[in-house]
């Protein structure tokens, strides 16, 4: 990733994860309103699985600029997702309420610039991802 749009992702982050709790909500809120028929894959306390969420999102966001250091737990639970019923289309959806999520939870600050920043960063990650839990996937870098 180009070091200016690890930035805006981290910078953009940072703010995002002061409410994370309420960011998380908001992320599961959008998905459910995308793709109804994913709220069965998502069993047990959404306040704890949206903690995790963010958990790992900071894991990831924070090291964005070294990703070799990062994608082998990327790839590990994209591998435990399968087990949850996750098939390769659902990292689009959950792409588009990511997207949506930040948009409505940094208004302003959601620029067009940090917008294709976390388009890039998403794209890094669901690749690497698809390709761990369903072989090749096709390339969009």
């Amino acid at each position: 990733m180009d070091p200016r749009h690890v930035q805006l992702v981290q910078h953009s982050f940072a703010r995002a994860s002061r409410i994370g709790a309420h960011v998380a909500a908001t992320f599961y809120s959008e998905l459910f309103a995308i793709d109804p028929t994913l709220r069965p894959l998502f069993k047990g306390d959404m306040i704890a699985l949206g903690v995790k969420l963010m958990s790992m999102l900071e894991y990831v966001v924070t090291r964005l600029d070294h990703p070799e250091s990062m994608l082998p737990e990327v790839r590990a639970l994209a591998v435990r997702h399968i087990d949850y019923g996750v098939e390769s289309h659902h990292y689009a959806t959950a792409g588009t309420a990511l997207l949506r999520t930040l948009r409505h939870e940094l208004g302003a600050d959601f620029t067009p610039e940090t917008r294709a920043a976390w388009v890039e960063a998403y794209q890094l990650l669901s690749d690497e991802m698809r390709e761990a839990a369903y072989g090749a996937a096709p390339r969009s870098r």
